[in-house]
């Protein structure tokens, strides 16, 4: 999501205002897949660069005063949202064990694209699937169903793989036994760079 490209009314001044904002910031920070620059979120509201980061910094103190299971942080990127640190143990177990999680389409699509062309980047799995699919991609590394394989020795890219889990779970011995599917996953694969643009 290109944040910078928003068009959104200066909320006005005041109480009013200043609770726009915040709802406002919320809402946006729940959708992005990586952080956000606090320049981006101020140019897509029109608003000072140190109006947005207050109120980022004051939603960030109230979340944790409250002992929310979500923090609102500022890394190097910007900020997001993250589960918090000690909310972790129960999240993995819940990705990972819960019988009432299923992976979703979006996941079993991710999830074939991984198996048949690992060890392959997030970029080019995208590209396949044409959505971005970092979101998917984290999920199924909580779950342990993929894993990090490197990184591409031309392009940096870092690289995944299915684990021993996954063919646990599918009652495999090996990554032969798959069933052939490859053939419906698109040839020109080879011709993407690991941002899933066409190299020239």
């Amino acid at each position: 999501m290109n944040v910078g490209e928003a068009t959104a009314t200066v909320p006005p001044a005041g109480e009013e205002g200043r609770a726009r904002l915040r709802r406002d910031l919320e809402a946006v920070l729940m959708v992005v897949d990586q952080p956000v620059a606090v320049y981006d979120l101020a140019r897509a509201f029109d608003l000072p660069v140190e109006e947005v980061e207050a109120t980022l910094e004051e939603l960030s103190r109230e979340y944790t005063a409250q002992g929310r299971g979500f923090d609102l942080r500022q890394v190097a990127e910007g900020w997001r949202f993250y589960t918090r640190p000690e909310c972790a143990d129960v999240v993995e177990h819940f990705l990972r064990d819960g019988h009432e999680v299923r992976l979703t389409q979006a996941a079993l699509e991710t999830l074939a694209v991984v198996a048949y062309r690992q060890p392959v980047s997030r970029g080019r799995v995208s590209a396949v699937r044409g959505v971005n699919c970092d979101g998917v991609m984290r999920t199924l590394v909580l779950r342990g169903l993929i894993e990090e394989a490197g990184h591409d020795p031309e392009s940096g890219a870092l690289l995944y793989r299915t684990t021993t889990y996954f063919l646990e779970r599918l009652g495999l011995r090996g990554l032969d036994e798959l069933p052939d599917l490859a053939p419906f996953l698109p040839d020109d694969i080879e011709g993407l760079d690991d941002t899933g643009e066409y190299t020239t």
